[in-house]
C-alpha cells in the first residue's frame, strides 16, 4: 500500500510538468486583443484591420479575440491597453501611430505579453512594429489618375501632415507625372482621420477648382460620395469602397492585414516570434490594388499590370531619382533610391504637388 501511495504522489507531482510539455508540443494558445482608432464600420482603416482580425481568428489555436474601437490616441490609450492585458490577452495589436508611446509604457510592465504597434518606429524586447509599403499601389493608382484626368487637376484629401501621408501623396504624384507631366495634384488637409463632414467639405473644395479625379488618405468614404454626386472619377483607399461610388470608382490601394496578422499569430504560437520592424509590400501581399473599373481603358489597365509586375520583382521603385521637391531642389539623385529611413521620414512634397505641409 505504501508503495502504491508513493507512486500516486509521484504521478501527481509530475502532472503539471506533463501538461506543460503537452502545451509546449502543441504550441501556445493565442488570445489576441486589438485597439482601433476608429469604428469598425468606417469602411476604411479600421474596417480593414478588423477584416484581418477575423481571418486570424480562423486559425485553430487562436481563441476568440477582442477589439476596442474609437480609442483616442495618446496617454488615454494606455489604460485601455492595460485593460486587455489584465483580461488575459497575450498578443495585443495597437493599430494606429498615436498609440506608440502608450504601447511601450504598458509593455515595460508586462514582459510576458507580445505587443505589435502599427505605423510606429519604436520597439522593445516584447514590442514589434509593422506597416506596409503602401507607396507601391499608390504609385499605380497615380498612373491611372494621370491617364484618366482631362483637366489635369487631381484632388487629394489628406489627413494629417505626417510622413506616412506625405509619402503616399508623393508616390501617387510620381505615378501621375510618369504618364502625364502636365498634371498637378492639389492637396487639402483635414487634420482628422475620420470625420465624414470635414472630408466631404475638402473633397467639394477640390472639385470646385476643377479637379476631375479625386483620391484621399482618409478613413471615411465621403470623398467617394462627393465624386459620385458631382460626376468626377475617384480612387479610394484602405479597402475596396466601390459600393459608395459605383459610377465614379476607378480602383483603390488597399490593405490586406490578414497576411500579417496570421503570420504574427503563427510565430507567437510556435514560440518563434521576436521583436522586429515589419514593412511588407505588394510582394508579401500586405498591400495591393483593388480590381480596376471597366471605365479604365484596356491599354491603361495593361500598363498598370506591367508596372505591378515590375514593382513586385524589384525592377521598379516609385522613388528612383532624379526627384526634386516642389521648389525645384533635388532630393534624390539620378538613379538613386531613398533608404527606408528616408522614406519613413519623408517631409517634403515632390514636383507636381500643389499645396503646403503645415509645420
Amino acid at each position: 500500500m505504501k508503495r502504491l501511495i508513493s507512486v500516486l504522489l509521484a504521478l501527481l507531482l509530475l502532472a503539471p510538468a506533463i501538461v506543460l510539455a503537452e502545451q509546449s508540443a502543441e504550441g501556445k494558445k493565442i488570445k489576441a486583443g486589438f485597439i482601433y482608432v476608429g469604428p469598425i464600420g468606417d469602411a476604411g482603416w479600421t474596417y480593414s484591420h478588423n477584416q484581418g482580425r477575423l481571418e486570424m481568428e480562423k486559425l485553430p489555436y487562436v481563441e476568440p479575440s477582442r477589439y476596442i474601437e474609437s480609442v483616442p490616441e495618446g496617454a488615454e490609450s494606455a489604460r485601455v491597453i492595460t485593460g486587455l492585458v489584465r483580461k488575459g490577452h497575450n498578443l495585443i495589436f495597437t493599430a494606429s501611430f498615436g498609440y506608440m508611446d502608450a504601447t511601450l509604457s504598458v509593455a515595460r510592465r508586462y514582459k510576458d505579453v507580445v505587443f505589435m504597434h502599427c505605423a510606429g518606429y519604436k520597439s522593445a524586447e516584447n514590442v514589434g512594429n509593422y506597416f506596409g509599403r503602401m507607396y507601391e499601389p499608390r504609385y499605380l493608382a497615380g498612373i491611372i489618375a494621370g491617364k484618366m484626368t482631362k483637366s489635369n487637376i487631381i484632388g487629394y484629401v489628406g489627413a494629417f501632415p505626417i510622413p506616412e501621408v506625405i509619402r503616399g501623396i508623393n508616390a501617387f504624384t510620381q505615378g501621375v507625372r510618369s504618364v502625364n507631366p502636365s498634371a498637378q495634384v492639389n492637396v487639402v488637409w483635414t487634420q482628422t482621420w475620420f470625420n465624414p463632414a470635414i472630408e466631404r467639405d475638402a473633397a467639394d473644395s477640390l472639385l470646385d477648382v476643377g479637379a476631375d479625379v479625386l483620391t484621399m488618405h482618409q478613413d471615411a468614404p465621403a470623398t467617394l460620395q462627393a465624386a459620385e454626386e458631382r460626376n468626377a472619377y475617384v480612387i479610394g483607399y484602405q479597402s475596396d469602397m466601390r459600393e459608395f461610388a459605383p459610377t465614379a470608382f476607378l480602383t483603390a490601394p488597399i490593405w490586406n492585414w490578414e497576411a500579417l496578422y496570421t503570420k504574427v499569430a503563427e510565430e507567437v504560437h510556435n514560440g518563434t516570434w521576436k521583436s522586429q520592424s515589419i514593412w511588407w509590400g505588394m510582394k508579401e501581399g500586405l498591400v495591393s490594388l483593388a480590381p480596376m473599373s471597366d471605365r479604365i481603358p484596356a491599354d491603361v489597365q495593361q500598363l498598370v499590370k506591367e508596372k505591378t509586375a515590375a514593382l513586385i520583382s524589384g525592377q521598379l521603385h516609385p522613388f528612383t531619382g532624379p526627384i526634386n521637391d516642389q521648389n525645384g531642389n533635388q532630393q534624390v539623385a539620378t538613379g538613386a533610391i531613398p533608404s527606408d529611413g528616408d522614406l519613413l521620414g519623408m517631409s517634403y512634397f515632390v514636383e507636381g504637388v500643389q499645396g503646403t505641409i503645415p509645420r
